[in-house]
């Protein structure tokens, strides 16, 4: 039987730790062994954590006596490790029925994997869920998939298509390629995939392998929050989100020992994709008034891909602001009664 090491870091997420230590040791057909990792958390941490110790012996604790941040966190979590298989689980989400047997049994049968992944389910606070399925179910069939690293890198594009919940990875290559990285602090995750694609195959589970809880004290919300099912930026997130994308993309080309032997081209796709993204969202910020931003926004699309002005998008974006905020916000429900008219 395999055997998976799950690592809980838990700050501040007491409440919600029972169903996720409890979610990994319902699971079927594994040996398991959950480390839950207490970051000096102010709330009731220690005592549940505490409790699950007690009534389970597959369960330990580490309490730390300062906030240690979590990068640090994990890459103690991924010492600690010494299982067949890992995965990092945040104290907030939780496994689902049978999402460990499913991941090693694929690991078990491809030997050249060394990531696996699947779909996952959105739990918002209000109890609302929502599927959340990757791309990669598009090309995938109604069993799970193998992908050769190149594909999987080529797939993504500058999407982190991998739900952290769901991603179980061979403990040996992980030790192999080291912990998570102290400048990615918010997209260390995306560049991590892109380390385990550069050195094995990457599986695909179509099936919903875990819940990902999103709530007003997730990280993510540093760069956004979240209104209904809306995406709404705020403090320039839309700019911080690309760059933190970008420096995962550099940190992975500058570090990573095995890089394909198209990746210079396929880093400047990579390059014109953000680019595109960004003046999307700086021609969303300047309907909005927000001029600042949507300069900010544009001026690195250009830096990043010079060439973006050649482009469709950055010439209607031009266009606006050659007219002007003011006039564009006065001229803009006319254009887009025009957008929505129908020829007869």
């Amino acid at each position: 039987m395999s055997s998976v090491d799950v690592i809980v870091p838990c700050y501040n997420y007491g409440r919600y730790l029972r169903q996720c230590v409890d979610s990994v040791l319902r699971q079927a057909g594994v040996d398991v062994r959950v480390l839950v990792i207490n970051d000096a958390s102010p709330d009731n941490t220690a005592e549940v954590a505490a409790a699950l110790a007690s009534q389970d012996s597959r369960v330990g604790v580490i309490h730390h006596s300062k906030n240690r941040g979590h990068i640090n966190t994990y890459n103690e979590g991924i010492e600690w490790a010494s299982a067949d298989y890992m995965l990092l689980l945040s104290a907030d989400d939780y496994l689902l029925p049978d999402a460990l047997e499913r991941a090693t049994a694929i690991f078990e049968a491809h030997p050249e994997v060394g990531l696996i992944f699947g779909n996952a389910i959105e739990l918002s606070d209000d109890g609302r869920e929502a599927p959340l399925v990757s791309t990669f179910s598009a090309v995938s069939s109604s069993t799970a998939c193998i992908f050769s690293g190149s594909d999987f890198i080529e797939l993504s594009g500058i999407d982190n298509q991998v739900v952290t919940c769901t991603a179980v990875v061979r403990t040996g290559l992980q030790k192999l390629l080291g912990g998570y990285r102290h400048e990615l602090p918010h997209a260390g995750d995306m560049e991590m995939w892109l380390r385990f694609a550069a050195h094995a195959s990457v599986g695909f589970i179509p099936s919903y392998q875990g819940v990902y809880r999103r709530h007003s004290a997730n990280m993510s919300t540093a760069y956004y929050s979240v209104s209904d099912t809306r995406l709404v930026y705020t403090n320039s997130g839309r700019l911080a989100d690309l760059r933190q994308r970008k420096q995962a993309f550099d940190c992975f080309w500058e570090h990573c020992d095995r890089i394909p032997q198209w990746s210079e081209l396929f880093r400047q796709r990579l390059y014109m994709q953000l680019a595109v993204s960004a003046v999307g969202h700086a021609s969303a910020a300047f309907n909005d008034g927000l001029v600042a931003e949507s300069k900010e926004l544009s001026d690195f699309a250009a830096e990043i891909y010079p060439r973006i002005k050649n482009s469709t998008a950055w010439m209607k974006f031009a266009c606006k602001r050659w007219v002007g905020a003011r006039a564009w916000r006065a001229f803009r429900p006319a254009v887009a009664t025009l957008g929505a008219a129908k020829p007869n």
